[in-house]
C-alpha cells in the first residue's frame, strides 16, 4: 500500500515538473515575441538617419534645445560650398598645428580614417587654427564620395571648391581657401572626441545639416530628438497654408502653439 502511495507521489511530481517546464517554455516564448516587438519598433542605423534625412535642421535643433537644454548648432561661420541637406554618423578627425613638420607620414593616418568610414558616415575635421588652411579638397572629396559618406564637415578651410561642386559632393566649412596642411599640421586622431566650431562631437554622433547650418545631435538622445523634431515639423509645415488663409500669423501661432 505504501509502495503504491510512494509510485504515485513520484508520478505526480514528474506531472508537476512537466507543467512547469510548459509554463516555462510558453512563458519564454511570449517574452521572446514580446521582446522581437519592441525591437522591431527601434530603428536601424540607416533607417535612423533616413528619418534624419527628412526633417528640417531648424527643428532639430530647437528639439535638441528642449530636450537637452544645450544649444548644439554651429556658428554662422560653417557655411556650405553648396545648397545640401545630408544627415550621418560623425567621424571624427582632429589636425594639430606641427609647422614645418617634414614626416612624409604626418597625415598618413587623416586619409587611412576615410578609407575606414563607409555608407552614412559624415566626416567630421577639426583643424587647430585653420580658418586659412585647407583641411581636405578635391581628392578627399572624391575618396568620401565614392564610399558613400553623406558629407563633410572642416572647422577649417577648404580647397577645389569647383571639383567637389562638380561631383556635388556637399562640405561645410569655414573657409574656402588654396592652401595646403601639408608640412604645416599633423594628424593628431580619428574616432575621439572634438570640438567642431564650438560644438562638442563624439564619434557616431548624428550630424545634420541643411541650408540653416549644421547642427550635433548626441547619439544617446537621437530618438527622442527626432521625434520632437518630427513634431515640430508637421505642425510648422501645417501652418503655411493657415496664414496665407487667415492673413495672420498671429492667429496661427495660437491655433498650433508652434512659432
Amino acid at each position: 500500500m505504501r509502495k503504491r502511495f510512494a509510485v504515485g507521489q513520484q508520478g505526480e511530481v514528474i506531472l508537476l515538473a512537466l507543467v512547469f517546464t510548459l509554463i516555462s517554455l510558453l512563458a519564454g516564448h511570449s517574452l521572446s515575441r514580446a521582446e522581437s516587438a519592441d525591437s522591431s519598433k527601434i530603428p536601424s542605423a540607416h533607417a535612423l538617419i533616413a528619418e534624419y534625412r527628412q526633417v528640417e535642421v531648424a527643428s532639430v535643433s530647437d528639439a535638441l534645445e528642449q530636450i537637452t537644454g544645450k544649444k548644439m548648432y554651429m556658428t554662422h561661420r560653417m557655411r556650405p560650398i553648396l545648397t545640401a541637406k545630408f544627415a550621418g554618423y560623425a567621424r571624427t578627425v582632429q589636425l594639430k598645428r606641427d609647422e614645418g613638420n617634414k614626416d612624409p607620414e604626418a597625415l598618413t593616418g587623416m586619409l587611412q580614417s576615410i578609407d575606414d568610414g563607409s555608407t552614412d558616415s559624415v566626416y567630421v575635421m577639426a583643424v587647430e587654427d585653420g580658418q586659412d588652411i585647407a583641411g581636405m579638397g578635391g581628392l578627399m572629396g572624391t575618396a568620401m564620395a565614392a564610399r558613400g559618406y553623406s558629407g563633410a564637415v572642416i572647422d577649417g578651410g577648404v580647397r577645389d571648391v569647383a571639383y567637389l561642386r562638380k561631383i556635388m559632393f556637399p562640405v561645410f566649412a569655414t573657409g574656402i581657401v588654396p592652401s595646403t596642411s601639408v608640412h604645416h599640421y599633423r594628424f593628431a586622431g580619428a574616432q575621439v572626441p572634438i570640438v567642431c566650431d564650438g560644438v562638442p562631437v563624439h564619434p557616431g554622433d548624428i550630424i545634420s545639416a541643411d541650408s540653416d547650418g549644421v547642427v550635433v545631435v548626441p547619439i544617446a538622445e537621437a530618438q527622442q530628438v527626432l521625434a520632437l523634431a518630427q513634431q515640430m515639423d508637421f505642425k510648422e509645415h501645417s501652418m503655411y497654408p493657415v496664414i496665407e488663409q487667415l492673413k495672420s500669423i498671429v492667429a496661427a501661432v495660437k491655433k498650433f502653439g508652434r512659432i
